[in-house]
Formats: C-alpha cells, sequence, structure tokens
C-alpha cells in the first residue's frame, strides 16, 4: 500500500534559512517543502519543549490526584457531615454507609462517561483540543460542587466534574508518549511519564493536608480550580502530537514539531527517521475506514489483543485494592482505633510516604522494565494483604498498629508496580490508528472497576469486616501470571517499534511477549520493518553499519535516506 498523501500543507514565507541541498533532500524523499515546515516551527524546542508538555501532562494528573483525595478527608468532617447528613453512618442509619460510598464513587462515573465518550470526540478534536475541553468542563463542574447545598446538586456536580476529568485522564497519557523526544523512549523520557502517576500522589497529599486545617469544606474543593486552569492556559501553547498531525495529512506541521521534539533539524537522520516510522505505521492502517471495528481486528496489527491487555491492565490496577486506601484511608485508620485527628494526621502521612515511595519506579522503570515492576507490586501487594487479614483477625492494639504500618507498605508496592506504570504501559502498547479509542476504552475500564471497588468497600467492611482484605489478596494473586503469561515487555522501543513486534509476532507465529524480549526486532522506519508489516513506500534506503543477529527476512537493518 502507499502512503497517503498530505492535502492540508499550507505555504507560508519560511522563517528559517535552508540550504539548497536541503530543500532538495526534503522534497525528493518526503515530498515536503522545508518552507512549510519552518512556517509551522513551534516556539518550544528541545528541553523546554519537553519540560512545558510535562508540567501540563503533571499537572492534569495532580488534578486527578487532588479529586481522589479530597473526598476522603472531606467525608468525615463535621461541617461536611452537616451540610449532607446522607453521609453520617451510625446504627440508626446503616443504608448511609451505601450513600457514603455512593457520593464518592459517582464522580468515578462521570469519568467513566467521559473516557468513553474520547471514542467519537478524541481522534477528531485532536489531543490538545480534548485535553483543553476537559478541563473546562471540570471548571464548571468544580463551581458547581463548591455552590453545592443539596445532597442531588453535589452527586451532579461531582459527575460532571468527572466527566472532564475522564476526557483528560484518557488523553494526557497518549498526548505525553507521542511527544516524547528520541525515537527511543529512553530512561529520561518513560521516567517523565512515570512522573505524572508521582503527581497524582501529590495530589492525594495535597488533599489530606488541606482538609486537615480547620477550612470550610468548599475552599478545598475550591482549590481544584488552580490546576484546572493551568492545563487549560498551557496546553494552547503547546504543539498537537506529530502522530496525530500526520494521520490527519499535516506532514509539514508534523515534520515541524519532531524537529522542535529533537531539537534538530529536519534534515537530520534520527528526525526522519521518526517521521518515517509514523508515516509507516499510518500506511498500515490506510486499508481500514477507521470504524470502531478496528479494535477487534487481528492480523499483522493485533488491535484487538493489545487492546485487550491495556483494558485488563487498567482494570487490574483497580482490582489491587489501592482505593480502599486512597478514598477510605481516614475510615480506615479510624476504624483501627484512632481518633479523628490521629487518622487525619496519619491519613497525610501515608499520603506522604506514597508520594516518596513513587520515586522508586520513577527510577527503576527502565533498568528493571515494566513486566518485572508490576510482578515486584503485585506479589507485594498480595503479601500485605494477606497479613491485613491476619491482623484484622487478631484485632488486638499491637495488631492493629501493625496494620497501619502495612497500609504504609502496600501504597509502597502499588507505587512501584502500578500507580503511573498502568497508564505509561497502555499509552505505549496501542497501534497508531487505535490510540486514542484505545486509550479510552482502558482509561473507562479504569473508572468503571474504580467504581465498583469503591462502592463495594464501605459496604463490605460494615459485613465482613476483615475478610475485605482476603478478598484483594485473592484478587492480587490472580493477576500475578495475567501479567507474566499476557503483558509484552515496552520499554526500551519505540511507539512505532511495538507495531513491529507484534506483526513480527503474528508472522512467526511466536508468542508476542517473547518476541518483546528479543534484542533483534528491526526498527520501524527500516526496509525490514516494511517487510514486517506489509508496507510499500517506495522510499530509498543506505544500508546500514550494524546487522541483525538473527531475522527471518533480512540479515540486515536499512534506513531511509
Amino acid at each position: 500500500m502507499s502512503l497517503p498523501p498530505s492535502d492540508q500543507e499550507k505555504h507560508l514565507p519560511s522563517i528559517g534559512e535552508k540550504t539548497d541541498t536541503d530543500h532538495e533532500q526534503i522534497n525528493q524523499q518526503f515530498d515536503l517543502d522545508p518552507v512549510d515546515i519552518a512556517a509551522h516551527a513551534p516556539s518550544l524546542r528541545g528541553r523546554k519543549l519537553t519540560a512545558a508538555v510535562a508540567f501540563v501532562a503533571g499537572t492534569g494528573f495532580t488534578l486527578l490526584g487532588y479529586d481522589q483525595g479530597v473526598m476522603s478527608s472531606l467525608i468525615t468532617g463535621n461541617q461536611f457531615e452537616a451540610s449532607f447528613p446522607e453521609v453520617v453512618v451510625e446504627a440508626s442509619h446503616p443504608n448511609h454507609a451505601t450513600l457514603q460510598s455512593f457520593i464518592i464513587a459517582i464522580y468515578e462515573v462521570g469519568c467513566l462517561f467521559g473516557a468513553l465518550s474520547n471514542l467519537w470526540v478524541g481522534d477528531k478534536l485532536g489531543r490538545r483540543r480534548t485535553i483543553f475541553l476537559g478541563g473546562s468542563i471540570m471548571m464548571i463542574g468544580a463551581i458547581l460542587q463548591i455552590t453545592s447545598f443539596s445532597f442531588a446538586q453535589l452527586t451532579f456536580s461531582r459527575i460532571l466534574t468527572g466527566y472532564g476529568n475522564g476526557l483528560i485522564t484518557s488523553t494526557v497519557p497518549t498526548y505525553h508518549a507521542e511527544l516524547s523526544p528520541s525515537a527511543k523512549r529512553d530512561s529520561q523520557n518513560s521516567s517523565r511519564i512515570m512522573m505524572e502517576g508521582t503527581l497524582i500522589v501529590v495530589g492525594v497529599s495535597i488533599a489530606f493536608f488541606v482538609n486537615w486545617s480547620s477550612a470550610q469544606w468548599r475552599v478545598p474543593i475550591a482549590l481544584q480550580l488552580v490546576f484546572e486552569i493551568i492545563v487549560v492556559t498551557c496546553i494552547g501553547f503547546l504543539p498537537e502530537s506529530p502522530r496525530w498531525l500526520v494521520k490527519h495529512g499535516r506532514n509539514a506541521e508534523a515534520m515541524a514539531v519532531i524537529s522542535a521534539m529533537e531539537d534538530k533539524p529536519p534534515t537530520d537522520p534520527e528526525v526522519q527517521r521518526t517521521y518515517y516510522g509514523i508515516r509507516e505505521a499510518v500506511a498500515v492502517e490506510t486499508s481500514s475506514q477507521g470504524s470502531l471495528r478496528e479494535l477487534t481486528t487481528g492480523g499483522r496489527s493485533q488491535n484487538f489483543r493489545r487492546t485487550a491487555i491495556a483494558v485488563a491492565c487498567q482494570m487490574m490496577q483497580q482490582l489491587t485494592g489501592i482505593n480502599l486506601v486512597t478514598y477510605y484511608a481516614t475510615i480506615v485508620f479510624q476504624r483501627l482505633g484512632l481518633s479523628d485527628v490521629n487518622a487525619r494526621i496519619t491519613a497525610a502521612a501515608n499520603g506522604t510516604e506514597y508520594f516518596l515511595a513513587s520515586f522508586i519506579a520513577y527510577y527503576a522503570i527502565d533498568y528493571v522494565g515494566r513486566r518485572q515492576l508490576m510482578l515486584i507490586g503485585t506479589i507485594g501487594q498480595c503479601i500485605v494483604m494477606l497479613l491485613l487479614a491476619i491482623l484484622g483477625y487478631i484485632n488486638n492494639k499491637p495488631a492493629q498498629i501493625a496494620s497501619v504500618v502495612m497500609l504504609f507498605g502496600f501504597n509502597t508496592f502499588f507505587a512501584i508496580g502500578w500507580l503511573g506504570m498502568a497508564w505509561l504501559y497502555c499509552a505505549e502498547l496501542a497501534g497508531l490508528r487505535t490510540r486514542a479509542p484505545t486509550n479510552a476504552l482502558s482509561t473507562a475500564s479504569n473508572w468503571t472497576f474504580n467504581f465498583v471497588v469503591v462502592m463495594v468497600v464501605g459496604p463490605s467492611f460494615n459485613n465482613i469486616s476483615w475478610r475485605t482484605y482476603i478478598v484483594f489478596a485473592a484478587l492480587n494473586a490472580a493477576i500475578i501470571p495475567v501479567v507474566y503469561v499476557f503483558f509484552p515487555e515496552t520499554g526500551g522501543r519505540s511507539l512505532e517499534d511495538l507495531d513491529v513486534v507484534f506483526a513480527l509476532a503474528h508472522i512467526t507465529g511466536e508468542d508476542p511477549v517473547k518476541v518483546s524480549l528479543r534484542k533483534d526486532v528491526p526498527l520501524a522506519g527500516s526496509r525490514e520493518a516494511d517487510e514486517i508489516l506489509g508496507v510499500s513506500t517506495g522510499v530509498q534506503y543506505h544500508h546500514a553499519t550494524k546487522p541483525l543477529a538473527s531475522f527471518s527476512l533480512s540479515s540486515e537493518t536499512r534506513t531511509p535516506v
């Protein structure tokens, strides 16, 4: 198949100098006018651009963490209970435990619908406009929450705020991954994406500390507006994802963004290989109509497998039991014998330790690998949940103290294996054409099971007490073999390289997990990759100096010239 020609490139005056040789090379190889490329050059380049993208993405996830943590501390506050007596759990109103869980969990329903709506609006609007829309909706929802005087208004406003957050959380990981410089997302780049997970915990910690003060409950909710204004304002100064631009025929603009990401001229071989790899990925998908049915296809793209893994990954993140701690921290610590004030202090300390523990994965992600960190985290979580069940059965003062320590330990293992990992892994796994719907579905999976867990935990503790921990221990035990058997390693490869991994696994009949661990898989943008993907582009190649150790379709790697 052939590459789709660009029909949207606009010719504007050049803002940079290009030699005649540069013009000829770009025109002959990619049919792009350097004048167009220069006209679309972003105002930020290199590290400044990367830092700006990381800042906006990180703020979006800090907002997510803040919204998750803020209600945990508010729900048992005297002022909040006075405004909404429906959440006060007492012997005369045992059903209020369900309403307490409901007002926390209803936020996830909004997030679910926001993530699902990205199936239709994500690729139409683009990454930037989707994030802007989500932030704007969250601002409206936050204002409605601040002004709530009834349980019904609070419920509606939390759904609306969640809807905006669903749009943001299903878009930001993809946007950040697609704007990470270097065809090989090295430790610095993947660590930046992992930092988004750390910033979720920053938001949780801020929420715990803010709500421990004597401020009215409306003020802590209002503080989320700060993060929302930052996201909505700053996203307008950033470029669109080059992968989305190529997909929509805006090739000159895409080349300009890649050049800015790498801080290298468009004639640089690394810039050209990245650009060609993206166009190669688009070419693979041109035979389909772009419908949601693509998510169910197999063949070389293996879209169904990749979507199923992404959905399962986000589901399992929630089934580990993390929101037992995140949403119910204050309540859980009160159940362990702490006073209201001490429970809030301990919850704040728990959030701080959670934040510090997240740096372990930040530095280990590309040294240990995605799969290994997920396995380490899950095994640790399973052991902690079993110990919590045993301590809950004993239920004396020393056991309660040990349980508090165990909850800190659970946060540590989750921070290592799942906190930012699930968002990073799903963003890396999907193919270009299905990336937006795949991330929408996987994020919807996250919010669906987030809702289920949050709704179940409150009544579960009221009915089966410490046995709740056994349920989560069993769920963690079930996750271990799923990760080991079905989750391929995505570290050390570009987003387009993973298309080659799955296509090669399909052609050779090998397990994609085993292929992902091989070192001889051709790079996207090479002739061997074209052959594996079934793409015929007509681009000229030169022989690279380093041959592949073992590859059945060819014996050496080539890059486009």
